[in-house]
């Protein structure tokens, strides 16, 4: 199976999140991950979906079938070396008195992660990546005792000159400062 990563700018209405899933519920494909937040263009959402599947015919469908969404203004497509991605993810960690410490350096120096809040009797862990760093850095953190774990979505940007928002239809556009 190959990771998709879909891109969707539309209107900020309510219910679209509702009709864009049931496209992939009656295709039965099933979102991995989604994103979804406001571009640099006020009252324009970005959808960002990561889906699994194993034919690109099918997925090409999928998104020009999101295309006849009235609210739906532009829709990309992208296999993973098309994009720059990434995911947060925070870990939330046990650091009882008399329990084995944190090895900081090591997390932050060979894993990139951040202690971002020190509690009494535990901390809470960011480390950014893509899914295999995340994964990785379980792996490492879990000989601690995981109290609480979250991951988002991810976040990805084109590998094109322009930017996505770039290829909407014209208008004037308010911009957030």
């Amino acid at each position: 199976m190959t990771d998709y990563t879909i891109c969707i700018f539309t209107e900020n209405t309510i219910g679209l999140l509702n009709r864009i899933t049931i496209i992939f519920t009656r295709r039965r494909i099933n979102i991995e991950s989604l994103t979804v937040s406001e571009t640099e263009r006020k009252g324009v959402s970005r959808f960002t979906i990561v889906i699994k599947h194993e034919s690109r015919e099918e997925v090409e469908k999928l998104v020009r079938q999101i295309r006849k969404i009235v609210e739906v203004m532009a829709v990309f497509g992208y296999l993973n070396d098309e994009i720059v991605y990434n995911e947060i993810a925070l870990f939330k960690v046990s650091t009882p008195l008399g329990s084995k410490p944190l090895d900081v350096e090591t997390i932050n120096k060979e894993h990139k992660a951040w202690v971002v809040y020190w509690g009494l009797d535990y901390v809470v862990i960011e480390k950014t990546g893509n899914d295999t760093e995340i994964v990785d850095f379980f792996t490492y953190i879990n000989q601690y005792e995981i109290l609480e774990f979250v991951r988002s979505g991810r976040v990805a940007v084109g590998k094109t000159e322009k930017g996505l928002v770039e290829y909407l239809p014209e208008a004037e556009w308010a911009y957030y400062l």
